[in-house]
């Protein structure tokens, strides 16, 4: 490793819980079932990336909805996604000990995630790992969204870490995006997209399954 890794940023969904396919579901229900858009659950998943407000404007177009209705939609669909994740919720693979090692080798560490406080919270105190989180920024701490690298620079810039010594765990394209542009380096987890999907962008360290792939280790030797 050129830079030494002082601080880990992790997105939440598809990165530290294998969650996405039941954001799909819950998505397509409510924009099809509710709202009436007629997408398929693939149209749904190239939809599913920023603020749950930017992707309804995305399908429905700007207006459509009030910011109080958005905010309630937002609200339904994420404890849509709850109730059925509830008895699926865990770390990926080798995660638990991953965010320990880090913890023991005094690596800081943050989320940075697109999602609302809600979800962050129903995975940190779900799992009982917000001792290792002391910075996690949410999509309501932000004005721009991934691919804008707004997310991981604020959060590098509370844990008082330079980007250039800040690796970036994501499992989505515009995520590494905004990493790259926020001067970061990558690992990528494949749970919802493939190494393709990735082409063209920079700074990716490996395309990982899970956190039992022993090149994570050399994250640890620097």
């Amino acid at each position: 490793m050129s830079q030494a890794v002082k601080a880990f940023l992790f997105d939440l969904n598809g990165t530290m819980i294998d969650d996405m396919a039941f954001h799909t579901e819950a998505w397509h229900d409510v924009l099809t079932r509710e709202l009436g858009a007629k997408l398929s659950k693939e149209d749904v998943k190239k939809e599913m990336y920023g603020k749950n407000s930017e992707l309804l404007i995305r399908v429905f177009g700007e207006g459509h909805f009030s910011e109080a209705e958005m905010d309630r939609i937002s609200i339904e669909k994420e404890t849509k996604y709850q109730e059925t994740f509830r008895p699926h919720l865990k770390l990926i693979d080798g995660l638990n000990y991953f965010l320990e090692k880090a913890h023991q080798e005094k690596i800081k560490m943050a989320i940075g995630s697109a999602a609302i406080p809600f979800n962050i919270d129903f995975v940190l105190d779900g799992l009982s790992i917000r001792k290792y989180f002391p910075v996690a920024i949410s999509a309501d701490d932000v004005s721009h969204s991934k691919p804008d690298p707004e997310t991981f620079v604020k959060g590098a810039n509370q844990l008082e870490i330079s980007p250039a010594n800040c690796i970036v765990f994501e499992d989505n394209p515009k995520g590494v995006e905004a990493a790259v542009r926020g001067g970061m380096r990558s690992v990528v987890l494949t749970t919802m997209h493939t190494e393709e999907e990735f082409v063209g962008l920079s700074d990716i360290l490996f395309f990982v399954k899970d956190y039992t792939d022993p090149r994570l280790d050399i994250l640890f030797k620097t």
